[in-house]
C-alpha cells in the first residue's frame, strides 16, 4: 500500500466534494495499493491540521454547520510551507487578474517539492509557463485536468488516449452555464435576463455570472488548451472573446428554422484563441443541449473524437482531481 500525505488548500464546493469522494472511494483506492491521507485542510479563515490523518466526515460537518473546518488560525499558505507532505490539492477560488491565492500556493508548493492537482484556472490561464518551470525545478508532478472540462475529460484525453496523434484543433462547449441559458432561451422563446434568473434559481448561474456569461470563463479554458496541447505561452489577453448577453430570441428562433442552434463554441488550434456564439447545425455532435459541455478534438490518425460530460459541479470536478491523483501515484 503507497502512503500519500496530502492536503486540501481551499475547502469550498470543490474541497468539499474532493473529501465526499476521498471518503466514498476509500474502498476502491485501498484495492489499487492507494491510501490518501489528508494531513490538512485549509478554507479561508481557519485550518485542521493532524499528522496521522484529518476526520474528513467530521471535518464536513463542522464546516455546513459553522461555516469553519477546524480550530487552527493558520493559512494555506504556512501548511505548503510547513506540515510534511506529498501532494497539495488546491482548490481555491478562481483570480483571473492577478492568479491570486493560489498562485502563491501552487508556487509555495513547487518551491518545497511537492506535487499539485488542481481545479484553480487563475493561475493557469495567467502564469502557465512560470507554473511549468516551477513544477520542472522542484521536480515536482502537476496535473489540472479539473480546470477545463470539470469531469469531462480534455486534457488527459490528448496526452495520454490520443498519445501519438497530432491534435490539429479543439472546440467545443466549455461552460454549462451559457449553455443551460441558450437551450432554456431556445425552448421557451423566452429573453436573455428571464432564463439567467432562472439559472440562478437553480444554481447553474452565480449571483454575478459575468465571467460566465461574457466568455470569460471559456477564455481561460482555451488558454489552458492552447498551452498545454499546441504548446503555446498565452494567457486570456490573447483570446478574442464575444459573450452570449446580446443574443435574442429571435435569433435563436431564425437559427432554428434554418436547421441550426446557437452556442457559445470556444476553439483553439496553433493559430488562434477565439470565444463566441457560433450556430451549430442541430444534428453536429457539439449541438448538446442543457448544462452539458462537449469537446471535440481533430485529430491526424484518428479523425474527430468527441466527449461530452458534465463541467461543473462539486463531485464531478471532484472526480477529475481524483482520477490526477491516481494517474501520479498508481505507476
Amino acid at each position: 500500500m503507497k502512503t500519500v500525505r496530502m492536503s486540501i488548500i481551499g475547502f469550498g464546493a470543490v474541497g468539499q466534494g474532493v473529501a465526499r469522494v476521498l471518503i466514498d472511494k476509500k474502498e476502491y483506492l485501498e484495492a489499487v495499493g492507494l491510501d490518501f491521507r489528508v494531513v490538512a485542510i485549509a478554507d479561508s479563515r481557519t485550518a485542521a491540521i493532524d499528522k496521522n490523518g484529518v476526520d474528513l466526515t467530521a471535518i464536513l460537518y463542522r464546516k455546513q454547520t459553522e461555516g469553519i473546518v477546524g480550530p487552527e488560525k493558520v493559512t494555506g499558505l504556512e501548511i505548503i510551507k510547513e506540515i510534511d507532505h506529498e501532494l497539495v490539492i488546491e482548490t481555491t477560488p478562481t483570480d483571473i487578474v492577478t492568479g491570486g491565492a493560489g498562485l502563491e500556493n501552487m508556487l509555495m508548493a513547487f518551491k518545497h517539492g511537492r506535487d499539485v492537482v488542481t481545479s484553480n484556472k487563475g493561475p493557469l490561464a495567467m502564469k502557465y509557463a512560470e507554473l511549468m518551470e516551477a513544477a520542472d525545478e522542484g521536480d515536482s508532478r502537476f496535473r489540472f485536468e479539473a480546470t477545463v472540462g470539470g469531469a469531462m475529460p480534455v486534457l488527459n484525453l490528448a496526452k495520454d488516449a490520443l498519445a501519438g496523434n497530432t491534435i490539429t484543433n479543439v472546440e467545443g462547449i466549455f461552460n454549462g452555464t451559457c449553455n443551460y441559458i441558450l437551450s432554456r432561451m431556445m425552448e421557451e422563446h423566452a429573453p436573455y435576463d428571464q432564463m439567467l434568473a432562472e439559472a440562478q434559481e437553480l444554481g447553474f448561474a452565480e449571483t454575478d455570472p459575468t465571467y460566465d456569461v461574457e466568455g470569460i470563463d471559456t477564455a481561460c479554458k482555451m488558454v489552458i488548451l492552447a498551452n498545454c496541447i499546441f504548446g503555446m505561452n498565452a494567457t486570456h489577453e490573447d483570446v478574442t472573446v464575444t459573450g452570449i448577453t446580446k443574443i435574442t430570441p429571435e435569433a435563436l428562433l431564425l437559427a432554428q428554422n434554418d436547421g441550426y442552434v446557437i452556442k457559445l463554441i470556444g476553439e483553439v488550434n496553433d493559430s488562434m484563441i477565439n470565444v463566441g456564439p457560433k450556430l451549430v447545425p442541430v444534428d453536429h455532435p457539439l449541438a448538446v443541449g442543457g448544462s452539458l459541455n462537449v469537446a471535440s478534438l481533430q485529430t491526424d490518425l484518428s479523425g474527430p473524437v468527441t466527449v461530452t460530460g458534465r463541467g461543473a459541479g462539486s463531485i464531478e470536478t471532484a472526480s477529475a482531481i481524483l482520477s490526477d491523483m491516481i494517474s501520479i501515484y498508481r505507476e
